[in-house]
């Protein structure tokens, strides 16, 4: 009976982690399990998500935090700043009728209730918070992206989610160096 109890404890621990995961996904994006997002709920995300790793880089190049995390935040105003430029010419060769434009409306509320928990932190509590956010975010993205470039239904942004997906891989990784030397 024992061996038994032992397979069922750790088949049950095995699953933990996932379960956890998936509740801690924001209810305003697509699972990462979601095999198709629309072009909508992609370019409405996108665009809260690309003004949040600005705007949060920008926070982060006045907030003292060490200069591999500033390298970090300035190649983040880079490419992401070049991403929504690159959106913006995507959605005019797109056949989408999305009601969204690269300025867009305010950020999504998981997105600036992220960006309001860094402004209240200064050092090193922003600079830990700061790495944490930025690398979930990078998780949210790369799935998202992978998602719309395999399954997305308009050309032109299905295009820009492969072109886009390889930078926010490169960023992934370099924020795992990041991170472990902090």
């Amino acid at each position: 009976m024992r061996p038994h109890l032992a397979i069922a404890t750790l088949a049950l621990l095995a699953g933990a982690p996932s379960a956890f995961a998936q509740q801690a996904a924001p209810a305003d994006l697509p699972s990462v399990s979601d095999s198709k997002v629309d072009t909508e709920m992609f370019s409405r995300t996108l665009v809260s998500a690309n003004r949040f790793e600005i705007d949060s880089s920008k926070l982060a190049e006045t907030k003292g935090v060490a200069a591999d995390v500033n390298d970090f935040a300035a190649l983040m105003v880079k490419d992401h700043t070049r991403a929504g430029q690159d959106f913006k010419a995507a959605l005019e060769r797109s056949q989408t009728t999305a009601s969204v434009t690269p300025e867009g409306p305010p950020l999504l509320p998981k997105d600036q209730a992220m960006l309001d928990q860094l402004k209240a932190l200064d050092g090193e509590a922003f600079q830990a918070k700061y790495i944490m956010l930025q690398t979930e975010a990078h998780k949210q993205a790369v799935a998202l992206f992978s998602t719309y470039a395999q399954s997305g239904d308009d050309p032109a942004l299905k295009e820009f989610a492969k072109k886009t997906l390889e930078t926010l891989k490169t960023h992934e990784k370099r924020l795992k160096d990041v991170a472990a030397a902090h």
